[in-house]
Protein backbone atom coordinates (compact mmCIF):
# COMPACT_ATOMS: atom_id res chain seq x y z
CA UNK A 1 0.00 0.00 0.00
CA UNK A 2 3.00 2.32 -0.24
CA UNK A 3 1.61 3.82 -3.46
CA UNK A 4 -1.60 4.97 -1.77
CA UNK A 5 -1.70 8.63 -0.75
CA UNK A 6 -2.83 9.25 2.83
CA UNK A 7 -5.64 11.82 2.75
CA UNK A 8 -6.74 11.39 6.35
CA UNK A 9 -5.18 14.67 7.49
CA UNK A 10 -5.46 16.68 4.28
CA UNK A 11 -8.94 18.13 4.46
CA UNK A 12 -12.23 16.71 3.27
CA UNK A 13 -13.84 15.65 0.03
CA UNK A 14 -11.67 17.63 -2.43
CA UNK A 15 -8.63 15.56 -1.51
CA UNK A 16 -10.42 12.25 -1.98
CA UNK A 17 -11.84 13.53 -5.24
CA UNK A 18 -8.38 14.47 -6.53
CA UNK A 19 -7.05 11.02 -5.67
CA UNK A 20 -9.98 9.25 -7.33
CA UNK A 21 -9.52 11.24 -10.55
CA UNK A 22 -5.78 10.56 -10.68
CA UNK A 23 -6.27 6.86 -9.99
CA UNK A 24 -9.05 6.63 -12.59
CA UNK A 25 -6.91 8.32 -15.24
CA UNK A 26 -4.05 5.95 -14.45
CA UNK A 27 -6.29 2.90 -14.86
CA UNK A 28 -7.69 4.22 -18.15
CA UNK A 29 -4.13 4.36 -19.48
CA UNK A 30 -3.41 0.74 -18.57
CA UNK A 31 -6.88 -0.84 -18.87
CA UNK A 32 -8.65 0.80 -21.83
CA UNK A 33 -11.50 -1.68 -21.51
CA UNK A 34 -12.53 0.13 -18.32
CA UNK A 35 -12.34 3.59 -19.87
CA UNK A 36 -16.04 3.91 -20.58
CA UNK A 37 -17.03 2.99 -17.02
CA UNK A 38 -14.41 5.21 -15.41
CA UNK A 39 -15.39 8.19 -17.51
CA UNK A 40 -19.08 7.62 -16.74
CA UNK A 41 -18.59 7.24 -12.99
CA UNK A 42 -15.65 9.57 -12.25
CA UNK A 43 -13.89 11.45 -15.04
CA UNK A 44 -17.01 13.04 -16.54
CA UNK A 45 -17.95 14.62 -13.19
CA UNK A 46 -16.81 17.80 -11.48
CA UNK A 47 -17.13 16.77 -7.83
CA UNK A 48 -17.16 13.86 -5.42
CA UNK A 49 -20.81 14.48 -4.63
CA UNK A 50 -21.90 14.27 -8.27
CA UNK A 51 -19.77 11.19 -8.92
CA UNK A 52 -21.06 9.36 -5.84
CA UNK A 53 -24.64 10.34 -6.65
CA UNK A 54 -24.19 8.95 -10.18
CA UNK A 55 -22.69 5.73 -8.84
CA UNK A 56 -25.45 5.13 -6.29
CA UNK A 57 -28.13 6.01 -8.83
CA UNK A 58 -26.71 3.56 -11.36
CA UNK A 59 -26.87 0.82 -8.72
CA UNK A 60 -30.22 1.60 -7.13
CA UNK A 61 -32.24 2.82 -10.11
CA UNK A 62 -34.96 0.63 -11.64
CA UNK A 63 -37.50 1.05 -14.42
CA UNK A 64 -40.10 2.41 -12.00
CA UNK A 65 -37.59 4.69 -10.24
CA UNK A 66 -35.15 6.03 -12.80
CA UNK A 67 -31.47 6.61 -11.99
CA UNK A 68 -31.89 10.33 -12.68
CA UNK A 69 -34.46 10.55 -9.88
CA UNK A 70 -32.13 8.73 -7.50
CA UNK A 71 -29.27 11.03 -8.54
CA UNK A 72 -31.33 14.10 -7.67
CA UNK A 73 -32.25 12.67 -4.27
CA UNK A 74 -28.61 11.94 -3.48
CA UNK A 75 -27.56 15.46 -4.44
CA UNK A 76 -30.33 16.85 -2.22
CA UNK A 77 -28.99 14.81 0.68
CA UNK A 78 -25.37 15.88 0.10
CA UNK A 79 -26.35 19.54 -0.14
CA UNK A 80 -28.58 19.42 2.92
CA UNK A 81 -26.12 17.41 5.03
CA UNK A 82 -22.52 18.31 4.10
CA UNK A 83 -21.37 16.03 6.92
CA UNK A 84 -22.23 13.05 4.71
CA UNK A 85 -19.32 13.77 2.38
CA UNK A 86 -16.97 14.14 5.33
CA UNK A 87 -18.14 10.70 6.45
CA UNK A 88 -17.52 9.34 2.96
CA UNK A 89 -13.90 10.49 3.18
CA UNK A 90 -13.51 8.99 6.66
CA UNK A 91 -15.02 5.67 5.50
CA UNK A 92 -12.68 5.52 2.50
CA UNK A 93 -9.70 6.29 4.71
CA UNK A 94 -10.77 3.58 7.16
CA UNK A 95 -10.73 0.98 4.39
CA UNK A 96 -7.35 2.04 3.05
CA UNK A 97 -5.73 1.99 6.48
CA UNK A 98 -7.31 -1.26 7.72
CA UNK A 99 -7.79 -3.53 4.70
CA UNK A 100 -4.62 -4.76 2.97
CA UNK A 101 -6.78 -5.87 0.02
CA UNK A 102 -7.50 -2.22 -0.84
CA UNK A 103 -4.65 -1.01 -3.05
CA UNK A 104 -6.19 2.34 -3.98
CA UNK A 105 -9.15 4.58 -3.10
CA UNK A 106 -10.66 3.73 -6.46
CA UNK A 107 -11.23 0.08 -5.57
CA UNK A 108 -13.53 0.52 -2.55
CA UNK A 109 -15.28 3.46 -4.19
CA UNK A 110 -16.23 1.40 -7.23
CA UNK A 111 -16.33 -2.18 -6.03
CA UNK A 112 -16.48 -2.71 -2.25
CA UNK A 113 -20.13 -3.30 -1.47
CA UNK A 114 -19.74 -2.50 2.22
CA UNK A 115 -18.61 1.01 1.31
CA UNK A 116 -21.39 1.45 -1.26
CA UNK A 117 -24.10 0.15 1.08
CA UNK A 118 -22.93 2.49 3.82
CA UNK A 119 -23.08 5.57 1.57
CA UNK A 120 -26.56 4.58 0.34
CA UNK A 121 -27.60 4.24 3.98
CA UNK A 122 -26.36 7.74 4.70
CA UNK A 123 -28.74 9.06 2.04
CA UNK A 124 -31.56 6.86 3.36
CA UNK A 125 -30.92 8.13 6.89
CA UNK A 126 -31.18 11.72 5.66
CA UNK A 127 -34.52 10.84 4.03
CA UNK A 128 -35.73 9.17 7.22
CA UNK A 129 -34.90 12.23 9.31
CA UNK A 130 -36.70 14.37 6.72
CA UNK A 131 -39.87 12.28 7.27
CA UNK A 132 -39.60 10.73 3.81
CA UNK A 133 -39.89 7.25 5.25
CA UNK A 134 -41.22 5.46 2.17
CA UNK A 135 -38.37 6.71 -0.01
CA UNK A 136 -35.90 5.79 2.73
CA UNK A 137 -37.32 2.26 2.75
CA UNK A 138 -36.91 2.15 -1.04
CA UNK A 139 -33.19 2.80 -0.64
CA UNK A 140 -32.93 0.17 2.10
CA UNK A 141 -34.82 -2.41 0.06
CA UNK A 142 -32.76 -1.91 -3.09
CA UNK A 143 -29.44 -2.15 -1.25
CA UNK A 144 -30.64 -5.28 0.56
CA UNK A 145 -31.66 -6.87 -2.74
CA UNK A 146 -28.46 -5.90 -4.56
CA UNK A 147 -25.79 -6.28 -1.90
CA UNK A 148 -27.24 -8.53 0.83
CA UNK A 149 -26.72 -5.81 3.45
CA UNK A 150 -29.81 -4.75 5.40
CA UNK A 151 -29.56 -1.50 7.38
CA UNK A 152 -32.70 0.16 8.70
CA UNK A 153 -32.72 3.80 7.56
CA UNK A 154 -33.25 5.02 11.12
CA UNK A 155 -30.06 3.38 12.40
CA UNK A 156 -27.42 5.92 13.44
CA UNK A 157 -23.93 5.23 12.09
CA UNK A 158 -20.82 7.30 12.74
CA UNK A 159 -17.85 8.00 10.49
CA UNK A 160 -14.71 6.05 9.70
CA UNK A 161 -16.67 2.80 9.44
CA UNK A 162 -15.47 -0.32 7.64
CA UNK A 163 -17.82 -3.13 6.67
CA UNK A 164 -15.32 -5.81 5.65
CA UNK A 165 -16.73 -8.19 2.98
CA UNK A 166 -20.12 -7.08 4.38
CA UNK A 167 -22.38 -9.87 3.08
CA UNK A 168 -25.31 -10.55 5.43
CA UNK A 169 -24.76 -7.59 7.73
CA UNK A 170 -28.07 -6.69 9.43
CA UNK A 171 -28.50 -3.51 11.50
CA UNK A 172 -31.80 -2.74 13.21
CA UNK A 173 -33.85 0.40 13.57
CA UNK A 174 -32.66 1.68 16.96
CA UNK A 175 -29.04 0.57 16.61
CA UNK A 176 -26.30 3.16 17.09
CA UNK A 177 -22.72 2.72 15.86
CA UNK A 178 -19.95 5.07 16.98
CA UNK A 179 -16.98 6.32 14.99
CA UNK A 180 -14.07 4.18 13.77
CA UNK A 181 -15.88 0.82 14.06
CA UNK A 182 -15.01 -2.27 12.01
CA UNK A 183 -17.67 -4.89 11.32
CA UNK A 184 -17.16 -8.11 9.39
CA UNK A 185 -19.59 -10.16 7.33
CA UNK A 186 -22.62 -12.01 8.72
CA UNK A 187 -22.93 -9.70 11.74
CA UNK A 188 -26.34 -8.89 13.20
CA UNK A 189 -27.09 -5.91 15.42
CA UNK A 190 -30.57 -7.14 16.24
CA UNK A 191 -33.42 -6.48 18.60
CA UNK A 192 -35.24 -8.41 21.27
CA UNK A 193 -38.96 -8.03 21.78
CA UNK A 194 -41.66 -6.39 19.69
CA UNK A 195 -42.08 -3.18 21.69
CA UNK A 196 -41.60 0.03 19.70
CA UNK A 197 -38.79 1.22 21.95
CA UNK A 198 -35.01 1.00 21.96
CA UNK A 199 -34.34 -2.65 21.25
CA UNK A 200 -31.04 -2.71 19.37
CA UNK A 201 -27.37 -2.41 20.42
CA UNK A 202 -25.45 0.79 21.00
CA UNK A 203 -21.86 0.26 19.77
CA UNK A 204 -19.13 2.57 21.03
CA UNK A 205 -16.11 4.05 19.33
CA UNK A 206 -13.37 1.85 17.88
CA UNK A 207 -15.16 -1.47 18.38
CA UNK A 208 -14.26 -4.57 16.34
CA UNK A 209 -17.07 -7.07 15.68
CA UNK A 210 -15.91 -10.38 14.22
CA UNK A 211 -17.53 -12.40 11.45
CA UNK A 212 -20.79 -14.10 12.33
CA UNK A 213 -21.27 -12.33 15.66
CA UNK A 214 -24.83 -11.64 16.84
CA UNK A 215 -25.32 -8.69 19.17
CA UNK A 216 -28.91 -8.62 20.39
CA UNK A 217 -30.99 -6.23 22.44
CA UNK A 218 -30.71 -2.73 23.85
CA UNK A 219 -27.22 -3.31 25.22
CA UNK A 220 -24.07 -1.20 25.26
CA UNK A 221 -20.79 -2.23 23.66
CA UNK A 222 -18.10 -0.07 25.25
CA UNK A 223 -15.44 1.88 23.39
CA UNK A 224 -12.61 -0.20 21.90
CA UNK A 225 -14.25 -3.48 22.85
CA UNK A 226 -13.71 -6.59 20.75
CA UNK A 227 -16.33 -9.22 19.94
CA UNK A 228 -14.94 -12.53 18.74
CA UNK A 229 -16.19 -14.21 15.58
CA UNK A 230 -19.30 -16.33 16.03
CA UNK A 231 -20.20 -14.90 19.43
CA UNK A 232 -23.73 -14.21 20.66
CA UNK A 233 -23.73 -11.09 22.83
CA UNK A 234 -26.74 -10.56 25.09
CA UNK A 235 -25.30 -8.34 27.83
CA UNK A 236 -23.35 -5.09 28.05
CA UNK A 237 -19.67 -5.29 27.15
CA UNK A 238 -17.30 -3.00 29.09
CA UNK A 239 -14.90 -0.71 27.29
CA UNK A 240 -11.62 -2.32 26.15
CA UNK A 241 -12.95 -5.79 26.88
CA UNK A 242 -12.81 -8.88 24.65
CA UNK A 243 -15.82 -11.21 24.72
CA UNK A 244 -16.29 -14.57 23.04
CA UNK A 245 -18.63 -17.55 23.05
CA UNK A 246 -22.32 -18.44 23.06
CA UNK A 247 -23.42 -16.64 25.10
CA UNK A 248 -20.42 -14.31 25.03
CA UNK A 249 -18.33 -13.89 28.16
CA UNK A 250 -15.28 -11.73 28.92
CA UNK A 251 -11.92 -13.25 28.07
CA UNK A 252 -9.08 -12.86 30.56
CA UNK A 253 -6.24 -10.62 29.49
CA UNK A 254 -6.06 -7.21 27.95
CA UNK A 255 -7.82 -6.20 24.75
CA UNK A 256 -6.06 -4.70 21.76
CA UNK A 257 -5.52 -0.93 22.25
CA UNK A 258 -7.48 -0.09 19.08
CA UNK A 259 -9.02 -3.33 17.79
CA UNK A 260 -11.02 -1.78 14.94
CA UNK A 261 -7.86 -0.32 13.43
CA UNK A 262 -5.53 -3.26 14.06
CA UNK A 263 -8.17 -5.80 12.90
CA UNK A 264 -6.60 -8.31 15.31
CA UNK A 265 -9.04 -11.19 15.86
CA UNK A 266 -6.63 -13.55 17.61
CA UNK A 267 -7.69 -13.64 21.25
CA UNK A 268 -4.58 -15.28 22.70
CA UNK A 269 -2.05 -13.12 20.84
CA UNK A 270 -2.50 -9.61 22.26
Amino acid sequence: MSNVVDISNRGVENNLWSELRMEAASVVATEPGLASMLHAVILNHESLSDSLAYLLASKIGVDSMKPMQIHEICIQAFNAEPKILEQVVADATAIITRDPAAKSYLQPFLFFKGFLALQAHRVAHYLWNDDRHTMAYFFQSRISELLAIDIHPAAKIGSGIMFDHATNIVIGETAVIGNEVSILHDVTLGGTGAAETDRHPKVGKGVLIGAGAKVLGDINIGDFARIAAGSVVLKDVPSRCTVAGVPAKPIAGKCCPEPAKSMNHVIDAD
